[in-house]
């Protein structure tokens, strides 16, 4: 199971903090175009981070059972 959190707009379009999704192992990209399809996410801006480490978008990257994917607004810092 992958628990999916969500923050900022991405929450707000979801309507829920977190979720949990029933996979062994499937890939990142596969998992955003599922989500994309379910919320409609592409007018939002969000970097991914996979158990605390920021991921990019486009890396082919394969998610496990327990793992933490993130879906974090634009940071903004001064």
């Amino acid at each position: 199971m992958i628990e999916i959190k969500y923050f900022g707009a991405v929450a707000e379009r979801t309507k829920c903090e977190f979720e949990k999704v029933t996979f062994s192992e499937v890939s990142l990209q596969d998992l955003l175009h599922g989500l994309n399809q379910k919320y409609q996410f592409e007018s939002l801006t969000f970097s991914i981070a996979v158990n605390q480490k920021i991921v990019p978008k486009t890396v082919d990257y394969t998610l496990q059972a327990n793992d933490i994917v993130a879906l974090l607004p634009p940071f903004a810092g001064g």
